[in-house]
């Protein structure tokens, strides 16, 4: 596969890990309740509306730290599911992490909940391991030289030549 079509899976496989994370991410923040199971019927005009945004809202925070880890698994030729999982989780954390005040004098964060964390985290690997099934099973495969056609086999020797 030449380098522009894999760019091409690379920018699928991104914005359809970040259309799942979205998914998760709204679903377990805005909608705790779920677990509940009377719930009503739920508008869903606003549930569209509500995973537009959190797809947006993920694909540009999880852009760069994601772009670090797709560049390290196609340099390095990294197939590996849990590589992807792991990249994930540590692009979940950081998207979390990023919007949670610093303090620079105790060196630690403030205010981090840990229940937004651990869905960060899990939306962050359920992406890496969509992002796997899409573009990582062949992470490199652009790079490798292509094989040589096999030449066909003989003709039998009871047939005719054509003309």
């Amino acid at each position: 596969m030449s380098l522009i079509g894999r760019l091409f899976v690379v920018f699928f496989a991104f914005l359809a890990a970040c259309f799942v994370a979205g998914l998760i991410v709204v679903v377990a923040v805005l909608y705790p309740e779920f677990s509940d199971l009377d719930t009503g019927m739920i508008d869903q005009g606003a549930i569209n509306v509500i995973l537009g945004f959190g797809f947006i809202f993920l694909s540009g925070f999880a852009l760069l730290p994601a772009l670090i880890i797709v560049l390290i698994t196609e340099a390095f030729y990294i197939r590996s599911i849990l590589a992807y999982a792991l990249g994930g989780a540590l692009v979940g954390a950081a998207c979390y992490l990023g919007l949670v005040p610093f303090d620079t004098a105790t060196l630690r964060f403030d205010g981090i909940v840990r229940r937004h964390l651990e869905i960060m985290t899990g939306a962050g690997i359920v992406a890496g391991l969509m992002y796997w099934m899409i573009a990582g099973r062949s992470a490199g495969a652009w790079r490798e030289p292509r094989s040589p056609l096999r030449p066909p086999p003989p003709l039998p020797s009871q047939s005719r030549p054509q003309a």
